[in-house]
């Protein structure tokens, strides 16, 4: 019973292996290869840090929802919840005088410690991108540019980037003067688009109809540009009028990339993380209950780590793009083309040989010793559950190569060196 309780793994984590490994690592070459494309380099944080650089201060995730432990000198320590943290921790390490732009790009896992939904991963993969010190609407839009190119590269073709400005919000609870647990208690309720708690929560409170009119439309100004343009004749706030102006420049930069048909507008969203200053953004499909990628501006983050400089970022989170492929029937090339070489133990030399050989050519081969109590049709059905495409197999007292295509069943024998010919010539 105890051996049997070792092979589960904890509420929250689970194993990859064969087809869902691979789908995996395709989908994260794809995303690699366009952050490269857009000029972005690997960096590489620790699994764990110490717990200040996610501290609440810092507008990161809620400590009760960290995995916490401590070092030998006592230091509380933690996995990463997040990875912006992490980066901009790095970035200011090692890049504190640099006065020009710089491009990060990653992928690591995250760990929440949530408690709630079933099914709900506890560790995530995100593959993300930073863009420090560079304050543009223009950076923006190549970062919201670069994601929608992410998903698309990764196989995704019905999915929205909806976007939002976190100042909208932030200049009307200036004029409003709400006391700091009221404020958290409306960005749920209108993160959550609950018309009617908002509007409960207002009436009780002694402000000017304008504005509060201005506050219980938050969680319907949401869609096309023209739609969040009507904001504007609902406030004179001056830090509310510049999220619109900047919404709608961001708008004129993706329309110059050709993506605007993949953004919409939310001024209702208002993101988990308080280290958000400006925009802020999330790609949505069907086939999964959260969004796919998240991201936004942070141009005070960098301070609490000593260098000013303006950022925004974005991350993917690898596991639910997946889902959204799978329940979505998109396809992945995996380059799972893999095949056995099955071999007698008196045609070793051949046969490791020829595996070489094979290898060189590109083909992934998995070279077998035939055990004497296992037959041919044994390694067939090896080959069937394990996505294998072909078995081929050095008989003893045979000089031919035998070819079992496993998607067909069709058995067929030649010589090593004409099938080594054959692949040469582009016929595998």
């Amino acid at each position: 019973m105890q051996q049997k309780q070792l092979l589960h793994t904890p509420e929250g984590v689970r194993d990859l292996y064969h087809e869902s490994c691979a789908r995996k690592l395709t989908v994260q070459e794809a995303v690699l290869r366009q952050q490269r494309l857009y000029g972005y380099r690997s960096i590489q944080t620790p699994t764990f840090e110490f717990f200040d650089i996610f501290s609440q201060e810092r507008g990161s995730v809620s400590s009760r929802e960290m995995y916490k432990f401590f070092d030998r000198e006592g230091n509380t320590l933690v996995l990463r919840p997040d990875m912006t943290p992490s980066v901009a921790r790095c970035a200011a390490k090692y890049f504190m005088d640099e006065e020009m732009p710089l491009r990060f790009c990653y992928c690591g896992n995250t760990f929440i410690n949530n408690s709630s939904y079933q099914g709900r991963l506890k560790e995530v993969t995100q593959m993300g991108a930073e863009l420090v010190g560079d304050e543009t609407s223009d950076a923006d839009g190549e970062m919201i540019a670069m994601l929608i190119s992410c998903l698309k590269s990764a196989g995704l073709e019905e999915f929205q980037v909806e976007i939002g400005h976190i100042d909208f919000f932030n200049g009307l609870m200036e004029e409003a003067e709400l006391a700091s647990d009221e404020i958290e208690n409306l960005r749920e309720l209108i993160e959550n688009k609950n018309y009617f708690g908002v509007e409960e929560l207002l009436l009780s409170k002694d402000l000017k109809e304008d504005l509060k009119e201005a506050i219980m439309k938050i969680p319907q100004l949401f869609g096309s540009l023209d739609q969040i343009q009507e904001a504007r004749n609902m406030t004179s706030n001056p830090r509310a009028l510049q999220a619109i102006d900047r919404l709608e420049k961001l708008y004129d930069i993706l329309e110059l990339y050709g993506l605007e048909r993949y953004v919409s507008f939310d001024l209702g969203m208002l993101g988990k993380f308080r280290y958000y200053t400006g925009i802020i953004f999330k790609a949505m499909t069907y086939g999964t209950g959260e969004p796919i990628a998240t991201g936004g501006r942070y141009d005070r983050l960098m301070e609490q780590f000593g260098k000013k400089a303006a950022s925004v970022g974005c991350a993917i989170v690898v596991d639910s793009l997946l889902m959204a492929l799978d329940r979505q029937k998109i396809n992945l090339d995996t380059d799972l083309d893999c095949q056995i070489l099955l071999y007698d133990r008196s045609r070793r030399e051949e046969a490791v040989r020829l595996a070489g050989e094979l290898r060189l050519e590109g083909l992934q081969i998995q070279l077998m010793k035939e055990y004497r109590e296992k037959r041919l049709e044994d390694y067939v059905q090896l080959a069937r559950r394990s996505s294998v495409s072909r078995v081929l197999y050095l008989e003893a007292g045979k000089d031919s190569l035998q070819q079992v295509e496993i998607a067909t069943g069709r058995r067929s024998c030649l010589e090593p060196g004409e099938y080594l010919r054959l692949i040469r010539e582009g016929g595998r």
